[in-house]
């Protein structure tokens, strides 16, 4: 009878599963249903008098309730976008104050976690989706072009370094098998020592090859010219030289190491002073100490000339 189906349209609409309803969609397909379950009730005839405006009043609370829920989903997920939105503006703000960075590794970190964070952001209003979009975008493939740009010239640059190092290693290996070992050869040997070490970064993976192949000359021909083994380690220190690099905490550590060396000298100078010289143990412990100052009087002289290397590095810059 007409109690019996308005009595079940009630139950279908009371049964709804809200908690299940988590997107538009949902509430529109379910929309959909309450309005041909309205539509189907004024098709049935009235109930029994006095049920028929209980069970009316029944059914309109059901659907009130669902439309209310429907309004309050409707206004937390539009309050939600619009958070959202302010939250990809922000980024965007972001993204363009870093769009002009030249540096290329530290901005490209920070701009990929920005698009990492961009992505953990939910959804914005279809009408600002797109341009908020574009104008995010827009900074950092801005950003990354630039990069891309001066990364390729950084890379021709360290290729035409690597030609320059490559010249420099025949010259040297010419040297090496001529076999004289003159004082123009030594020059040449410095000269050529002098401008490898003006030579800027070549590809990183060419690094440590030519590196190897410079050392293992300049070691053989230092010693067939006699050159000092200081000589050789300051050589190193100044090929080892970048601009990049941190000069000024190099230079504060070789600076201290300076100074530790002096007062080591000025101790081992002034246990001198304690010693007898007319015993034959006397004679022993003053030769050893002797040779200690000296060892690192030269020690001292070096660490003084790789503390001018640095500096003559830094005004370069």
């Amino acid at each position: 009878n007409n109690l019996d189906q308005k009595t079940v349209i009630c139950e279908i609409v009371e049964s709804m599963e809200y908690d299940t309803f988590k997107t538009f969609a949902d509430w529109e397909d379910k929309t959909q249903e309450i309005l041909a379950l309205q539509a189907k009730w004024k098709t049935i005839g009235y109930a029994p008098q006095k049920m028929n405006v209980k069970i009316f009043e029944r059914f309109r609370a059901a659907c009130d309730e669902f439309f209310k829920r429907k309004a309050a989903f409707f206004k937390s997920v539009k309050e939600s976008m619009a958070e959202n939105l302010e939250k990809k503006k922000a980024l965007c703000e972001k993204a363009e104050a870093l769009k002009d960075s030249t540096d290329w590794k530290e901005t490209a970190e920070i701009l990929t976690k920005l698009q990492k964070e961009w992505k953990n952001i939910g959804p914005v209003a279809k009408k600002h989706s797109d341009a908020v979009w574009k104008r995010f975008i827009g900074a950092c493939d801005y950003f990354f072009a630039q990069k891309n740009k001066a990364t390729s010239s950084q890379r021709s640059v360290e290729f035409e370094n690597m030609t320059k190092k490559e010249e420099i290693i025949k010259q040297l290996a010419a040297l090496d098998a001529s076999g004289t070992t003159d004082e123009t050869t030594s020059e040449q040997t410095r000269a050529l020592m002098k401008e490898w070490n003006s030579i800027g970064h070549v590809p990183f993976k060419e690094k440590d090859r030519l590196y190897n192949e410079f050392h293992g000359l300049i070691d053989k021909l230092f010693d067939k010219l006699n050159i000092s083994a200081s000589e050789k380690k300051l050589s190193n220190f100044k090929s080892g030289l970048n601009k990049g690099d941190n000069l000024y905490r190099d230079r504060e550590k070789l600076v201290r190491t300076y100074e530790g060396l002096k007062n080591d000298i000025q101790t081992y100078e002034n246990n001198l002073g304690f010693l007898s010289s007319a015993s034959k143990k006397g004679n022993t412990l003053v030769t050893e100490i002797t040779r200690k100052i000296e060892r690192l009087k030269g020690e001292m002289e070096l660490v003084l000339k790789k503390i001018q290397a640095i500096d003559e590095k830094l005004n370069e810059e």
